[in-house]
């Protein structure tokens, strides 16, 4: 069978499981093909379709995520390695690092705080070529990930730690940061989740309590002492959690500004000391 008839047929295979079944299937051709998408696309259409494509696409329909099965995502630009010890970088999460560079572009010190696949943190070094940064996470698992992504970009001012911010002292050794970025767990233990999420991504990384805030109340109150002088906090956070993670914030003498994703939802809070605000200036809502 051609590429291009199989694709077609995998796209209808999978479209009771997926919005995305054709480019699903698209993708999943092309990593089975070893070449590009563009490649396929352009040139390898009318090739015949390789065995290894059928398993693929079973697994897809499994509701496995694309990117496990590839184990490849992008992310502001960059390709990142990605395992099922990881959560799957999200495009809405560029918002974070957007804000970020816009909020301390000299930034000299920066630290991700659960930092999963290292997307985050290499994003915001791959634009700040006079930054160092550190990433810490609770996963063995995730950090190896990192660190090879960041010695596959060539990134060599990362460094990883195993942390986990509810264990006393975990941040004694760190310093002080110019940039802090974290997007920890923050979903409801009951929440409505697509099974590719709650079967395939780690729940160490989702799940944060009956109402989703509990990993904020634990990290947010020590931001204050890992921030520099004039630096700032990114943090993701859920689509309704605006309200009572800025009043978190507010509890530990921090400031916060809203931004908002591609959709128009809410998506980083930008937190700086009482300090930091000078007489006068508001924070705003972008």
């Amino acid at each position: 069978m051609l590429v291009s008839r199989s694709i077609r047929d995998a796209a209808e295979r999978l479209s009771a499981i997926s919005d995305t079944a054709r480019l699903d299937a698209e993708v999943l051709m092309a990593h089975s093909l070893g070449i590009s998408r563009t490649e396929l696309l352009l040139r390898r259409m009318g090739d015949p379709a390789p065995d290894a494509f059928g398993a693929l696409v079973e697994r897809r329909a499994g509701h496995e995520p694309v990117a496990y099965i590839t184990g490849v995502q992008e992310f502001f630009g960059l390709s990142f390695r990605v395992t099922p010890e990881v959560l799957i970088p999200r495009g809405d999460s560029e918002v974070l690092v957007e804000a970020a560079l816009r909020a301390r572009p000299g930034a000299r010190r920066v630290l991700d705080c659960g930092t999963g696949s290292g997307a985050l943190l290499l994003a915001v070094l791959a634009n700040l070529p006079e930054a160092e940064g550190a990433g810490i996470d609770s996963s063995p698992g995730a950090l190896e990930v990192a660190a090879g992504n960041a010695a596959a970009l060539g990134l060599a001012r990362a460094r990883f730690a195993l942390r986990d911010w509810k264990e006393p002292g975990w941040s004694a050794d760190l310093g002080r940061f110019d940039l802090i970025l974290a997007n920890p767990p923050y979903v409801e233990e009951d929440a409505d989740l697509a099974p590719s999420v709650r079967g395939h991504e780690p729940a160490s990384a989702l799940f944060a309590g009956p109402d989703g805030l509990e990993e904020y109340r634990v990290l947010i109150p020590q931001l204050t002492g890992l921030l520099a002088a004039g630096g700032a906090a990114l943090v993701e956070i859920g689509h309704a959690q605006a309200e009572a993670v800025s009043a978190i914030a507010r509890d530990a003498g921090l400031s916060s500004t809203l931004h908002r994703d591609l959709a128009g939802r809410p998506r980083v809070l930008e937190l700086v000391g009482f300090r930091n605000i000078s007489l006068g200036k508001r924070t705003g809502d972008h």
